[in-house]
């Protein structure tokens, strides 16, 4: 691209004056991005050309990863740093008096997904590429994304994302690959030559404009694909109101999960999903064929991954391909699309392994109906054959059943694979929420602990720690991330702990400044930074975490001999706007916040912050910064988690439960450098099924659970009126479905624990130490490994690392 930074400075002015049409002088930052970013983007479209041709001249085997979301945040820095160039750009921009820090805010975040399940997409697609495998993405390009959440004395605000405001400058737009994708209509059957055939006609249709965007490895010429569809109105529309038609044809690809309470809303999220997975399978489809000639050895090219249920229409998309355009018969369509599709299940809970009424499905997808229902009735008459006579195991595990068609029974029947995303999580599926399908099916399930780019999780948000690790270890851990744990042999190591303590007071001062600046709040950057940032869900027990905030808030008022290391709470989080009950979790933590910060006895030892819009980039100042990680979800619900290996990498210590990816997090980090408390997962599945919790004994019998439950109905809260009673409700007349006063006294005397060990530095920083050091494992690359290795069977490509 250019050797040095005179030479990036020429063609920087050069492009600068050819892209914006006007002189240096009178350019702007935003000019100075979009000039930047054009530069890299050209810069690799000659491996991205190359990376695609070498993939289709060796005929090598291709992974491609559908998902309704990829949360993929900022990518100008993350290029730079995937690019090598970082350096040489930072440097020729100051010469030009430009601040690469500045243009960067310029960035919008692509806010193309919610939470874990879209990052995790985001890191694996950084993988893929850094290990020279060839994997692609496929996700919708949603005009909105998720939404701009704006705090209004205290309530969630929803306002629509505006990430394409300014145009993206990573994206190419691919008209002339657009896809033609039908719903509604009726389907006709004829034979030809003794064949049954099938047309789906008087279909209205939606075009799917490809944009592709390059997907940069880690210091390799490897550039993989992420292809985001834009929903467009056909050019043959049969729908005669026009402007209704190009209304409804744009709401597919204009936000991320509708709401979906109403039928309007459950056949948009519908139309989403197969708009995603016809558009993504015909495009692989096409492709493949230049190369092969017949799709009977399609299973022996391409791997199709659904991420999570909203993919999963993904299976009879294939078959429908195979059995209407290849004219395969059903056993040979069949055996290629179970062999093709692989699963990952994100979840145990029932409300999201999804369900669609079959008064939506069938009119609005009707040759998609008709698979699925054949796939139904073969499968349960191979139920049949095994349990003869057990109607109720045939029901309870049927595809289609109680006018509902089952996402994720689809899924288990329709795939190869069906892994789990934490060992814990795995086993919980296996032997309990799929455990009748494990028993058909057992060489299907695997275990896949999720993982996170490091790349993007400590050498771009951490420079400070990057640069401390480097100096002890050396830079191999940026390749081989389980060389962290070298950094054991610092643990006692009085002066690298001292460097890493004043690594973590910096980035607590970064983060204290953006509170300052956006709030108005100071906070003490010697108290301890305790951190939950995560999407807003009841089972993620935010609620227990600000109970917490409020007994200790109470003993500070009334116990003049109680004393505590200065804390602040930060939380971060967004509800979906039709989740009531957390959108008033939301106010009540912001209520607890004005009454804390602003109660002059309290307020130099408590504080709490509610972080507006929490998104990839504000992540990033967040967990180099946190001291303790929060991580409280309900044993048994959380199926890993992701928040918690970033957290760990960056040396904050898990206050958490024996849940998700935690209790490896407990293995690898050592069980003395991690805060345990509450139920197990064993434990909650006992109160599940044998029931036995009376939320209502803990409340009678613990009397600071009783005040902190009173106060947010007794007008502790001024002008609350009756604002938090769904919450108190939830808690005693509902009988506290998530166990949040169940394990209240455990939470409060962990917490008091942490907050003792804090006060010896020297031992916080070891426990800090040992963290990082056991945190390479939760790498993605080594996740993405195990998935190449044992489901994909895709191996890296034969390109050599660039030496930089």
């Amino acid at each position: 691209m250019f050797s040095d930074r005179d030479e990036f400075k020429e063609k920087f002015l050069k492009k600068l004056e050819m892209t914006c049409g006007k002189s240096f002088g009178e350019s702007t930052e935003r000019d100075h991005y979009f000039t930047l970013g054009n530069m890299i983007r050209e810069h690799v479209s000659t491996e991205w050309i190359n990376t695609n041709e070498r993939y289709r001249i060796d005929r090598e085997k291709q992974v491609y990863y559908l998902s309704i979301e990829f949360l993929l945040g900022r990518l100008l820095h993350h290029n730079l740093i995937n690019l090598g160039i970082e350096q040489v750009v930072k440097e020729g921009l100051a010469d030009l008096g430009i601040d690469l820090n500045r243009l960067e805010e310029i960035e919008a975040d692509a806010g193309l997904g919610n939470g874990g399940l879209g990052r995790l997409a985001a890191c694996f697609m950084d993988s893929l590429a850094s290990l020279n495998l060839p994997g692609h993405g496929c996700g919708i390009r949603y005009k909105h994304g998720l939404f701009e959440q704006k705090i209004v004395d205290g309530y969630q605000v929803e306002l629509p994302e505006q990430w394409l405001r300014n145009g993206h400058v990573w994206e190419v737009r691919k008209a002339d690959l657009a896809i033609e994708v039908p719903f509604w209509g009726k389907v006709e059957t004829a034979e030809d030559n003794g064949r049954l055939v099938f047309r789906h006609v008087n279909a209205e249709t939606i075009s799917a404009v490809p944009y592709d965007m390059p997907v940069a490895g880690y210091k390799t010429d490897t550039i993989n694909t992420l292809r985001l569809w834009n929903a467009e109105p056909s050019p043959y529309p049969v729908n005669h109101d026009i402007l209704k038609y190009k209304r409804e044809t744009e709401s597919v690809s204009e936000f991320l999960y509708p709401d979906d309470t109403h039928d309007e809303g459950k056949i948009l999220r519908l139309k989403q999903q197969y708009f995603l997975v016809s558009a993504s399978i015909r495009s692989i489809v096409r492709s493949y064929r230049k190369q092969h000639n017949s799709l009977r050895d399609f299973h022996d090219f391409v791997s199709i991954h659904i991420n999570d249920t909203h993919p999963v229409l993904a299976i009879p998309e294939l078959m429908r391909i195979l059995l209407d355009e290849e004219g395969m018969g059903w056993e040979e369509a069949w055996d290629i699309t179970v062999r093709t599709i692989a699963y990952t299940n994100h979840t145990t809970l029932s409300e999201a392994l999804e369900k669609w009424p079959i008064r939506i499905f069938q009119p609005l997808l009707p040759r998609i109906y008709m698979i699925v229902n054949e796939i139904n009735e073969r499968f349960c008459s191979e139920l049949w054959n095994r349990y003869p006579g057990d109607w109720k195991r045939i029901e309870d595990m049927a595809i289609i059943a109680h006018d509902q068609v089952k996402m994720a029974h689809l899924a288990l029947v329709g795939s190869s694979s069906v892994n789990g995303v934490a060992a814990l999580h795995t086993e919980i599926l296996k032997k309990r929420e799929m455990n009748q399908f494990y028993d058909i099916f057992p060489e299907k399930f695997n275990n896949k602990t999720n993982g996170i780019t490091h790349r993007r999780w400590l050498l771009k948000a951490n420079p400070l720690l990057s640069d401390l690790i480097n100096e002890g270890i050396g830079a191999g851990w940026i390749r081989e991330p389980e060389k962290l744990h070298e950094l054991a042999d610092f643990k006692n190591d009085r002066v690298f702990l001292d460097q890493l303590h004043q690594v973590k007071q910096l980035n607590k001062e970064r983060l204290a400044k953006r509170i300052q600046e956006q709030q108005g709040i100071v906070v003490d950057t010697s108290s301890i930074f305790d951190i939950q940032v995560k999407r807003l869900h009841a089972y993620k027990r935010q609620l227990l975490n600000i109970l917490h905030v409020m007994h200790l808030y109470n003993r500070l008022k009334e116990d003049s001999n109680f004393r505590m290391h200065p804390r602040t709470f930060i939380f971060g989080a967004k509800a979906s706007p039709g989740y009531y009950y957390a959108k008033k979790i939301i106010k009540l933590i912001n209520t607890v916040a004005v009454k804390v910060n602003n109660d002059p006895q309290t307020r130099d030892i408590l504080k709490v912050i509610f972080m507006e819009n929490y998104r990839v980039s504000l992540a990033e100042e967040i967990f180099p910064a946190a001291d303790i990680s929060e991580q409280i979800s309900t044993a048994s619900k959380e199926a890993s988690g992701t928040g918690n290996m970033k957290f760990m990498m960056n040396g904050a210590l898990t206050v958490g439960t024996l849940d998700g990816a935690n209790i490896e997090i407990k293995e690898k980090a050592g069980d003395d450098n991690i805060f345990i408390f509450g139920l197990t997962a064993d434990e909650v599945l006992s109160y599940h099924q044998n029931g036995g919790y009376n939320s209502r004994e803990y409340y009678h019998h613990d009397k600071r659970i009783r005040q902190v439950a009173d106060q947010l109905v007794n007008g502790f809260f001024p002008d609350a009126d009756d604002e938090f009673e769904p919450i108190f409700d939830s808690l005693l007349m509902e009988n506290d479905q998530y166990f949040v006063l169940r394990d209240f006294a455990s939470y409060v005397n962990i917490q008091k624990e942490a907050g003792k060990a804090y006060e010896g530095r020297e031992h916080w920083l070891k426990m800090s130490l040992m963290n990082i050091a056991g945190s390479g494992y939760f790498s993605s690359d080594r996740t993405i490994s195990e998935y190449a290795r044992d489901i994909w069977k895709i191996k890296p490509a034969g390109v050599e690392m660039l030496n930089k």
